[in-house]
């Protein structure tokens, strides 16, 4: 480390030091990359906002340290038939406000998750009715089979109807909302961490419910969460133990991490595909140099764009050899058949020729959207494709911003203003059916109008979205799995998306703290352990 280098890590960590009070072995400090932009449980469909709110609340069903699903509001469910479950709640939980857990709060928040402004309608299907039976017994009847229905649930979080409604919070606070409202800067849920003080951008503390239902994991009193986007104020946090976990850590500190003597790098594969996508509905781009037509329509121009990204040069160049380029938009680990695809080698000179052929021989200008505190290396990524697009002629200007702003300009509550644009997306089902609804599905169907809800770019396949009710259904697994291989081949032929790689999980942690690491990057505080002082 440089002596100046030095001397600024010191300084941003002396700074960050006179915003926390004195750490203690009850105390767990964490930092991350983003903001908790909203409270609101159903503002963003986004793993590291699940996670925060899920120290507070909790779903009919969670998945474990494995990602299995067991028990959790809901103490049991069947299938009494084909198209009814039929959930048994759990007796004597309250919520932190001291109002009792009953069937009215989970048909409540299935009316509340599907309405307009929730950025998590696909939770719960349009077409399903959520009918209380007693107050501890709701049925949910569908309209057809769905053997995966609770599989998102994890993260489908139960609010508490009468706090709702005193509070005008009966419907769910837009990702674009200018104007916070009560739900957005306020909690009551049934977990184990009650909110205590909540400052967006600044710092978030959360204690224990002393009235937590079931024995604590932890050995925690509080948590303090601190934003914190600078990498290297992050890192000299963490070594100067000002705090305990750090997400992510910058990869090209992992090494220093580990050398150092008070803290240690929490390292896997993560099941998150990163993903460019391209607006493929409009007649003409919102942010292009093309007037008066769309080029992504053409699917030459979207094979010139696929071939034209080397994703090997990412890996090594810009990760560090920590990432695992990816043929498909799902992790292999998620999808059997997964080996059956292989991905072209970038071909700059045949994506050249595919440009000229589809009438842009110069090519053409375009911006890109791009989160800067969200994915690992969010936005040197998008650099790198920025630069890998000039050799072929497109000049692409990066809009790289704060992952709240991103969000609320490119999801659905914003109207998808996007032309071009990165993001990363791990199957809240753990399945290839939410890939194919979620991101590839049409949008605007009248039959599912939640299909395609993260859909960026309007990308539009009949034939697949067939291919997907049909796998909706499905429960022999081998036929369901060739199902799903047709749906990619016609997703692959279509050039519809250019997967980049699954990212690693890196976790700075104290050697004070042992702490549980998921597949799915979600950083769940409730299973840490501190050591005492």
């Amino acid at each position: 480390m440089s002596v100046r280098h030095g001397l600024l890590a010191m300084t941003l960590a002396s700074a960050l030091a006179l915003a926390v009070s004195p750490a203690s072995s009850q105390t767990l400090r964490y930092a991350n990359q983003g903001e908790l932009k909203s409270l609101d449980p159903y503002t963003l469909n986004e793993s590291t906002t699940h996670a925060h709110l899920g120290h507070v609340y909790e779903g009919l069903i969670e998945l474990d340290k494995d990602l299995k699903v067991i028990p959790a509001l809901a103490e049991s469910w069947e299938t009494p038939e084909p198209t009814r479950w039929r959930f048994h709640l759990r007796k004597g939980v309250k919520f932190h406000n001291g109002d009792p857990f009953t069937a009215d709060d989970v048909v409540f928040s299935a009316d509340r998750v599907r309405a307009q402004g929730s950025n998590l309608l696909t939770r719960v299907p349009a077409d399903v009715k959520v009918v209380k039976v007693d107050d501890y017994t709701v049925d949910f009847i569908l309209t057809s089979p769905n053997p995966i229905l609770l599989s998102g649930w994890d993260t489908w979080y139960i609010m508490d109807k009468k706090w709702a409604e005193a509070n005008n919070v009966v419907a769910p606070t837009p990702v674009a909302a200018t104007t916070p409202s009560y739900a957005s800067l306020h909690t009551n849920g049934t977990g184990p961490f009650m909110i205590e003080s909540h400052q967006p951008g600044v710092k978030t503390v959360f204690k224990v419910n002393p009235n937590y239902w079931q024995k604590p994991q932890h050995n925690l009193k509080e948590i303090v969460f601190t934003p914190i986007a600078s990498d290297a104020t992050r890192v000299a946090a963490l070594l100067s133990g000002e705090v305990d976990v750090i997400e992510p850590v910058p990869i090209q500190d992992i090494q220093r991490i580990t050398s150092s003597p008070n803290a240690t790098v929490l390292s896997g594969p993560e099941l998150r595909t990163i993903f460019i996508g391209m607006d493929q509905s409009r007649d003409e781009l919102l942010y292009s140099s093309v007037k008066g037509k769309n080029p992504f329509k053409d699917t030459r121009v979207r094979e010139a764009f696929y071939k034209a990204i080397d994703v090997e040069l990412i890996k090594n160049r810009v990760m560090r050899g920590l990432s695992t380029p990816s043929a498909l938009m799902i992790a292999p680990e998620l999808y059997q058949l997964s080996k059956d695809f292989t991905r072209p080698k970038a071909d700059p000179d045949g994506a050249k020729k595919l440009l000229t052929e589809a009438g842009y021989p110069d090519g053409f200008e375009v911006t890109m959207d791009c989160p800067n505190d969200r994915y690992v290396n969010d936005a040197a990524i998008c650099q790198a494709v920025v630069g890998m697009l000039a050799r072929i002629g497109v000049k692409v200007t990066l809009l790289a911003q704060p992952k709240a702003q991103y969000f609320a300009k490119v999801l659905k509550p914003g109207g998808y203003k996007t032309s071009f644009y990165m993001l990363g997306w791990t199957p809240g089902t753990m399945d290839s059916h939410n890939v194919l609804h979620d991101i590839m599905g049409c949008r605007n169907d009248p039959k599912d109008p939640n299909r395609g809800e993260s859909n960026l770019g309007g990308y539009c396949n009949k034939q697949l979205d067939e291919l997907t009710d049909k796998v909706l259904v499905e429960n022999d697994i081998a036929k369901r799995n060739q199902l799903i291989k047709q749906a990619y081949e016609i997703s692959i032929k279509d050039w519809s998306y250019i997967p980049l790689h699954q990212q690693a999980l890196a976790w700075g942690v104290s050697k004070k703290v042992k702490l549980v690491q998921r597949a799915d990057n979600q950083v769940l505080l409730y299973w840490a352990n501190k050591q005492e002082e």
